[in-house]
C-alpha cells in the first residue's frame, strides 16, 4: 500500500509498506477515504522536533472499515468512520471522566502508525472510532472535508472552549489562527459566546474567522495586543481565553487578556517547559487544557453539529492533493500557501 514516509527534515516520501493486519483483539484496519496535515506535523518536517526516519506520518482521518478484531463489537466490516488521533478505550478513569486524549489502554504495542496511507491499523477500535451514517458517496466533498476535521482539529478546538468554560453571553479570544484556532472560534460561537475576538495577521484566515463567527480581530501581539484587547473590552479583559498556539509570548498574552477569575483553555503544545505562573495567581486566572478528548467531543456535539450542517469546519482545508503529491502538501503548510492540506486517498 502507499503510505507517506518522513525521511528526514523538508522531505516526505510515498513508500510501498505491507498492508497492515489485525495484530490485537481490538484492533480494526481502515481503507482511508481522506487524510490531512496537521500544523504540528511541521515541527519535525521543519527539524524543531526528533522523529525517527522512515516512520509512516499523519494522524488525522476518515475511512471505512476493512476487518476487525475479535473484541471489536460496535463497528464492523464497511462501517463509515472518523478516525480520531486519540485511541480512546472507553473504560478507564480517564476515558470515564470525559478524558479519551488521557486513555490509560492507549498504546497496545510499540508500532508507528501513519495516517496519511492507503490502510491503516487502529488501535483501541472497538469505542475509539466515531461511526459516521452511511458511505463515503453519500456526502459531498464539502461535508467529507468537515468530518475530516472532527479526527482532530475541530475537536481540538472544541477542547479548548470547552476547557475554557466557554458559556453563553461570553466574550472569548481566541489566540491562533491556524485550523485549530480557526475550530476555536466555531466551538466559541457553538457554546454561545456573543463576542470573539481572533487574534490574527493574515488577512485570508481573518475573513475565514470572521466568517465563522469572529466580532473582532486582532493583528498585534505581545503587550500591543494586550492593550488592544482591554480597549475592545473597556478594560475588562475576556471572560475566556482559548491558546491554541502553543509558544512562550501566546501563553503570556492569554493570562494578560483575562478578566479577574477568566479561564484560559490551553490546547497549544507548548514550546517551552516553563511558565510564569505568578500572573495567574495575582489574577485568579484559571489554567486548563490538554490533549483533546476527541471521541468524547464527537458523540457529545460534534458529529451532530457536521451532520445537521450547523458548523463547516471543512472550510480550513484551502489546498488539496492526491496522496502521491503529499511532499507538496507539506511545503503549502510550511510556506503557509494553505492553512491545512486536505490529502485525497480513495473515493
Amino acid at each position: 500500500m502507499k503510505t507517506a514516509v518522513f525521511i528526514e527534515p523538508g522531505k516526505i516520501d510515498v513508500q510501498e509498506l505491507p498492508k497492515p493486519e489485525v495484530k490485537n483483539p481490538t484492533d480494526a484496519v481502515l481503507k482511508i477515504v481522506r487524510a490531512c496535515v496537521c500544523g504540528s506535523d511541521l515541527w519535525w518536517y521543519r527539524g524543531i522536533n526528533q522523529r525517527q526516519a522512515n516512520t509512516p506520518v499523519g494522524h488525522e482521518a476518515i475511512g471505512v472499515v476493512e476487518s476487525v478484531g475479535a473484541e471489536v463489537t460496535n463497528v464492523k466490516q464497511g462501517d463509515f468512520v472518523v478516525a480520531p488521533f486519540t485511541h480512546g478505550c472507553g473504560h478507564c478513569a480517564a476515558c470515564l471522566a470525559g478524558f479519551d486524549g488521557n486513555c490509560e489502554n492507549a498504546q497496545t504495542d510499540d508500532e508507528i502508525v501513519g495516517y496519511q496511507g492507503e490502510y491503516l491499523r487502529f488501535r483501541n477500535a472497538d469505542w475509539a472510532l466515531v461511526k459516521i451514517p452511511g458511505q463515503p458517496s453519500d456526502y459531498t466533498d464539502a461535508q467529507l472535508n468537515d468530518l475530516l476535521t472532527l479526527s482532530d482539529v475541530m475537536a481540538t478546538g472544541y477542547h479548548a472552549a470547552a476547557t475554557a468554560e466557554v458559556k453563553a453571553g461570553d466574550t472569548v479570544v481566541v489566540m491562533g489562527d491556524g485550523a485549530v484556532g480557526l475550530c476555536g472560534i466555531i466551538a466559541a460561537k457553538l457554546r454561545g459566546a456573543t463576542r470573539i475576538i481572533a487574534m490574527s495577521r493574515h488577512e485570508d484566515r481573518q475573513r475565514l474567522a470572521t466568517e465563522f463567527g469572529a466580532t473582532d480581530i486582532v493583528a498585534e501581539r505581545g503587550d500591543e495586543a494586550v492593550a488592544r484587547v482591554m480597549a475592545l473590552t473597556d478594560g475588562a479583559g475576556a471572560d475566556a481565553v482559548l491558546e491554541c498556539v502553543g509558544t512562550e509570548q501566546s501563553v503570556d498574552t492569554a493570562v494578560k487578556v483575562g478578566r479577574a477569575g477568566a479561564v484560559v483553555g490551553r490546547v497549544g503544545v507548548p514550546q517551552k517547559a516553563e511558565m510564569n505562573t505568578n500572573n495567574l495567581f495575582w489574577k485568579n486566572i484559571g489554567l486548563r487544557g490538554g490533549i483533546a478528548s476527541v471521541t468524547t467531543y464527537d458523540r457529545a456535539v460534534l458529529l451532530d453539529a457536521v451532520l445537521n450542517g450547523d458548523i463547516h469546519p471543512g472550510k480550513v482545508f484551502t489546498k488539496r492533493f492526491d496522496l502521491d503529491d503529499v511532499q507538496a502538501a507539506y511545503e503549502a503548510m510550511d510556506h503557509r500557501e494553505a492553512i491545512k492540506s486536505l490529502l485525497i486517498v480513495s473515493d
